[in-house]
């Protein structure tokens, strides 16, 4: 798949959470660019870094969608070590050329499409809202690309009037990152117990037993010494000891969430002006308008 092919609509793109080549999670998509000529997408910007605090540039080329997912054909540690360059102004040439180096791709040459660089997708992102790209029939060479919302607005009129200005603010963005806080392991050694229990014994023991002879019974009668003997038997308690399975023991982890408050401090830009004295309606010299704009 070339560069952006089959994939005609940027709004789709935006937005969409991108994973890599091995199904690794990147980032949530930013940024579309388009290439003057065509008009297609070719390069988006992907939110990665810690808290996705940093916009890396990760090319359409191999790329396919899958529902809300953008599924790209590089790796997350390409995407992380991808050049830095600023996705709120002009691309020139040279840093396009860098981010084909980096990804291993052959930047399409000249022959067919001249020197056209790439252009931003209206409405794809960007601090400064929605903009409309800059001069597609008259792009050429050293156009490089241009970042997604920070093109000059075509609406015939000096955008380098002193008479307005635009005016930024941070926001704090919020992401989740996951580390090892400890680790957890079954060790099995062996200790010892005294055991006791009972166990029946029988033995034998020797009585006398006298019986009379009647007469007539026929029994020899003779005076003398004589003796009789009887052997005795006794049980005793004997010992043996074996090995039995009694517990099958695992380690398990089981996920817990809780609600923890981030705070940081942010900047933002206020619009002051300063009316001149004795300008028609004014309440003093140095009075000051400080609207901010809208809180978010």
């Amino acid at each position: 798949m070339t560069q952006g092919e089959g994939f005609t609509n940027p709004d789709g793109l935006t937005g969409l959470t991108a994973y890599d080549r091995t199904g690794e999670k990147i980032g949530s998509v930013e940024q579309v660019y388009l290439d003057d000529r065509s008009g297609r997408p070719e390069w988006v910007t992907v939110k990665t870094g810690l808290f996705g605090m940093k916009q890396s540039f990760v090319p359409l080329a191999g790329a396919r969608r899958q529902d809300d997912q953008l599924h790209v054909a590089t790796t997350k540690e390409a995407v992380k070590d991808a050049p830095r360059i600023d996705a709120d102004q002009h691309i020139d040439p040279g840093e396009e050329h860098e981010l084909y180096a980096h990804y291993g791709l052959t930047r399409p040459e000249a022959t067919n499409r001249g020197a056209a660089g790439r252009a931003p997708a209206a409405g794809t992102g960007g601090r400064e809202g929605m903009r409309e790209r800059e001069g597609m029939a008259g792009a050429g060479a050293g156009a490089g690309m241009v970042g997604a919302g920070a093109a000059s607005r075509s609406t015939g009129r000096d955008d380098t009037k002193s008479d307005e200005m635009i005016r930024s603010e941070e926001r704090l963005r919020v992401g989740t990152q996951e580390e090892v806080v400890g680790q957890a392991r079954l060790r099995k050694v062996v200790v010892t117990e005294d055991v006791k229990t009972s166990v029946p014994l029988s033995h034998e023991e020797v009585r006398v037993v006298r019986e009379p002879i009647r007469e007539g019974d026929g029994t020899r009668a003779t005076i003398g010494e004589a003796e009789a003997e009887v052997t005795l038997h006794a049980e005793k308690a004997v010992v043996r000891k074996e090995s039995v399975p009694v517990e099958r023991v695992r380690l398990e982890t089981e996920r817990v969430t809780e609600t923890e408050e981030v705070s940081d401090t942010v900047r933002k830009e206020q619009i002051e002006y300063d009316r001149a004295k004795g300008e028609r309606g004014a309440k003093g010299e140095g009075w000051r308008d400080r609207k901010q704009g809208p809180r978010h």
